[in-house]
């Protein structure tokens, strides 16, 4: 991967899928990882190939589409799911292990010391088969610090080129994150990721946060799809790197509306939200008359980046919340000069029929209010 200040790693087709109900055919993993290309994200978990079958079938015939990004496939820290992942010929691979005692002991009813053990012998081992390797450090964010910083350090020695910092269960918020991947940063010399879920609503906030404490990769998901509440959204990401950061990126943002919609309904999701950040339909529809005079006289007033960035288009909605400016400018579209006193007096009609209707007016609609407003005009 080329030499740039941050890496997107997309892990729809592994953590995305691992989303409670939601299964991809081979089919679409291979047109979403496709898509993903086209976006031009850095690199793609596509999947778990120890689990066999399908999987990693998927897995093998992703990689044979000769992709720009680079291929990775995860593991546990065990031999055999190593082996699995190059028998399909991934280039990269996350071996993953938890970092917190509850982890450790609970689930692994395991040690420190053997974790730190297993996990340098999955390094060393995917290292000498030439492997790209990223270490996860599972629920790092309940994980004792000092803990934390001794398996990072432990396993760069071992070799690994980066460590996935995860967020597991999204009990962090940005200030502490910042704080905890400044302290790891400074005591580890390696590329850190952000991994994290979204199970306070933070997600997107929190891997932000990271970045901006020094971590160079970050992952996230299509939609936010994940485990319980799911990661962080790739289409947040990338927006908000662009236009809250500030920084330059090389990503084609334009195809996010086709990815978000394909994976929407892939996922068993139905269409996307018409509220969703970043692509849902009302991110640039107006309807409040402020709003919509405001983004009639200048978008930039309502609008923090034009909607073909990301594949939308404005829409002038009318309905309760309309003035006149939105009303004559929709007009003026149907090829229909009003007056401002015969559009505040339509006005009037417009509000009344969608409290009736309880939503906003199509355009038929609106042409049969102007058309009985000018059949009365002329009766009177």
């Amino acid at each position: 991967m080329a030499k740039k200040s941050i890496f997107i790693v997309d892990t729809t087709l592994r953590d995305g899928e691992q989303t409670a109900g939601v299964v991809f055919a081979n089919h679409e993993k291979i047109y979403i990882a496709t898509l993903l290309d086209e976006i031009g994200v850095d690199q793609i978990e596509a999947g778990i190939p120890v689990m066999g079958g399908d999987e990693r079938k998927a897995v093998k015939a992703i990689v044979k589409l000769g992709l720009k990004a680079s291929i990775m496939a995860w593991n546990r820290a065990a031999i055999s799911d190593l082996q699995a992942s190059l028998d399909c010929g991934v280039d990269a691979v996350a071996i993953s292990l938890p970092t917190s005692d509850i982890h450790i002991q609970y689930k692994l009813q395991s040690t420190r010391e053997r974790v730190l053990e297993k996990m340098v012998k999955a390094v060393e081992f995917a290292k000498l088969q030439g492997l790209y390797v990223s270490v996860g450090a599972e629920d790092a964010s309940r994980s004792d610090e000092s803990f934390l910083i001794e398996y990072a350090k432990t396993a760069k020695a071992a070799g690994a080129d980066r460590l996935r910092y995860c967020d597991t269960v999204g009990t962090l918020d940005p200030l502490v994150i910042f704080e905890r991947i400044r302290r790891l940063v400074q005591a580890v010399n390696l590329d850190i990721e952000m991994h994290t879920h979204n199970d306070f609503g933070m997600a997107t906030a929190n891997a932000l946060a990271g970045l901006t404490a020094g971590a160079t990769y970050v992952s996230g998901t299509v939609n936010g799809l994940g485990e319980r509440a799911g990661n962080a959204a790739l289409e947040e990401l990338i927006m908000a790197l662009k236009h809250v950061h500030g920084r330059s990126i090389s990503y084609d943002t334009t195809r996010l509306k086709a990815i978000c919609e394909y994976v929407s309904h892939a996922s068993g999701r139905g269409a996307v939200p018409a509220w969703k950040s970043i692509v849902g339909s009302n991110m640039f529809a107006h309807e409040s008359g402020i709003h919509a005079d405001g983004a009639l006289k200048n978008p930039l007033t309502y609008e923090t980046f034009p909607p073909g960035e990301v594949g939308l288009e404005r829409q002038i909605i009318i309905g309760k919340h309309s003035g006149t400016a939105a009303l004559i400018n929709k007009f003026s579209a149907l090829n229909i000069h009003l007056e401002e006193a015969a559009a505040s007096r339509l006005l009037a009609r417009v509000r009344t029929l969608s409290v009736e209707l309880k939503r906003s007016l199509f355009d038929q609609e609106l042409l049969f209010l102007y058309n009985e407003s000018q059949n009365t005009n002329v009766m009177h």
